[in-house]
């Protein structure tokens, strides 16, 4: 018997053959939607790829930026999921946030208000990531003035990270590299907007054009400006300036535009007061220990301690040893703190504005130049040569400690300005290669003890200078010196209190007692250990213990 043949057409004899086979010839919403774009020819959604981008190229002179409406931004953060999303970005990896400004209760003849911001990267016209990276992953590109970072190149150092005032620069641990904003430069050379703009509901962001130039102008020469008119003053700021120092170009407390020219445009119809405060101004963390920097920056300036004084001492082969060993294993050490180690040969491209690869550079000839003064002890050919082999390394160690302030100088936060970072480094240096001195030698030299005596009371003081920036706790503005003190009196009070007790047992209290009674000479190697903890504990709060400007909210948040 024959199987029955079904009729498609009636309902009742059709199958689910039928059902599929009807379903393959409609058409797909990827099909719909192209045969709309035919038909219409301009689809519906047209405008949020489209009216919120230039339909240009920039002209010589210009770059593409950010136009922020505040009047427009509600805080809802869609901007933040949809660069989230489309880059793929890790869990914890932000490249837009939202932050919100306040008015201080306190405030008189100021009416209360908030206003939410949304930032990302500035693409700004003088990029200080570009300017710090050693390896030159940085490129920002000459038409549209899109600052990109250069994956591929990067490997992993963070210094874009501390140099960048805006936290723009994110490191991925995972990826071992840093990521961050190129204002979706693929979407924008086909003509569509990027993630964040698109996604914005009330098209509170958009791409427009900025003049490099009227950047510079209104950043860096209002800024040289009002530096002379407050030297031209020399008076006492009076109590509301002292409160709110100075009107922010670009947005109230925010970082000092004119550091990096920032070319995101914040506009509002009611201008932004100048006492708004971010309202997580007196929130104070602390920030990245970065051990392996820590160990680096101690142990170069404990070899280059210990060359100084293998110019001035008897002890110049002991000594030359000492700082060969200790300065190669610095370098190793160095070497954890990059996300990409095998890369790390390429340090040196950047040498023309990083001070990190100058560092890199110096050291990299310092090593070699401590081993060969080592050498000249053991090998005859090199013996008539010791003594200058041995100036050269301690000449170029001591240029090497300075590339390594420079680095964080460079990077113009309060806490590390240049008294701060020359002070403690060369301190560090002075105080570590005394105490190294005092432990490989088998008689006590009255001058050396003085020294060191004088070198641990001066760099002690020189530090805790820093308690004069407390200010009471119910304090409206905190300045980033003032956070920075609370944290050394808070979070961080017990490494603070460590390292005092090392720097007065280690460089006072033993290095006495060895010369009231040099019998007991083995104590000064446990001062020279105490020493050297004292200033590992002291860099591990030169990083966590800073508190650097940043963006309303910021990416921490």
């Amino acid at each position: 018997m024959k199987p029955r043949a079904s009729n498609p057409n009636d309902p009742d004899q059709r199958t689910l053959i039928d059902d599929l086979l009807a379903e393959q010839q409609t058409l797909t919403a990827v099909d719909r939607f192209s045969q709309l774009h035919a038909t219409s020819g301009i689809p519906a959604q047209a405008k949020y790829y489209r009216d919120l981008i230039p339909l240009t190229k920039p002209q010589p002179g210009q770059q593409y930026a950010f136009e922020v409406d505040l009047d427009r931004c509600s805080g809802c953060k869609a901007c933040v999921t949809a660069c989230h999303s489309l880059n793929g970005l890790d869990e914890d990896e932000v490249w837009r946030s939202v932050g919100l400004l306040v008015s201080p209760l306190s405030t008189i003849n100021h009416q209360l208000s908030q206003q939410h911001i949304t930032t990302a990267c500035h693409h700004c016209a003088d990029p200080a990531c570009a300017n710090g990276c050693p390896v030159l992953a940085y490129d920002k590109d000459p038409v549209t003035g899109i600052v990109r970072h250069l994956d591929d190149q990067c490997i992993g150092c963070q210094y874009c990270v501390m140099k960048c005032p805006y936290e723009v620069p994110q490191y991925s641990a995972k990826r071992g590299i840093v990521r961050k904003c190129d204002m979706c430069h693929s979407r924008l050379a086909v003509g569509e907007a990027p993630a964040c703009v698109q996604a914005c509901p009330h098209e509170a962001i958009k791409i427009t054009f900025v003049e490099t130039t009227s950047i510079r102008e209104s950043f860096r020469v209002e800024a040289g400006r009002g530096e002379k008119e407050k030297m031209g003053k020399g008076a006492i700021p009076s109590a509301p300036s002292l409160l709110f120092p100075s009107a922010n170009l670009f947005l109230p407390d925010s970082p000092a535009p004119h550091i990096t020219l920032p070319t995101t445009r914040y506009k509002s119809t009611r201008p932004l007061a100048a006492t708004l405060l971010a309202a997580d101004h007196t929130r104070a963390t602390p920030a990245h220990a970065h051990l392996p920097l820590v160990f680096m920056l101690v142990l170069t300036q404990l070899a280059v301690g210990a060359s100084v004084a293998a110019v001035f001492t008897d002890a110049g082969k002991l000594l030359s040893m000492i700082a060969a060993g200790v300065g190669a294993g610095a370098l190793g050490i160095a070497s954890l703190h990059l996300g990409k180690p095998f890369k790390a040969w390429r340090a040196f491209l950047g040498w023309r504005k990083s001070w990190f690869s100058r560092e890199v550079i110096v050291f990299g000839g310092y090593v070699p130049l401590a081993m060969t003064t080592a050498a000249s002890f053991w090998f005859a050919p090199l013996a008539p040569f010791q003594k200058l082999l041995a100036l050269a390394t301690a000449v170029t160690g001591l240029l090497g400690v300075a590339c390594s302030a420079m680095i964080y100088v460079d990077t113009q936060r309060e806490f590390w300005r240049a008294s701060q970072c020359f002070g403690k480094f060369f301190g560090t240096t002075l105080l570590i290669g005394a105490a190294t001195v005092l432990a490989t030698t088998n008689f006590v030299s009255w001058p050396l003890l003085a020294v060191l005596l004088v070198a641990t009371v001066v760099k002690l003081a020189f530090e805790n200078r820093i308690f004069h920036q407390l200010v009471d706790v119910d304090s409206l503005t905190l300045t980033s010196l003032n956070k920075t003190a609370r944290l050394l009196t808070d979070e961080l009070g017990l490494a603070a209190r460590l390292r005092v007790a090392c720097g007065i047992v280690g460089g006072l209290i033993l290095p006495l007692m060895v010369a009231m009674n040099p019998s007991v000479s083995w104590l000064a190697i446990i001062a020279l250990g105490l020493c050297v903890v004292g200033e590992l504990l002291e860099r591990y709060l030169f990083f966590t213990a800073v508190a650097p400007a940043k963006m309303p909210g910021g990416f921490a948040a």
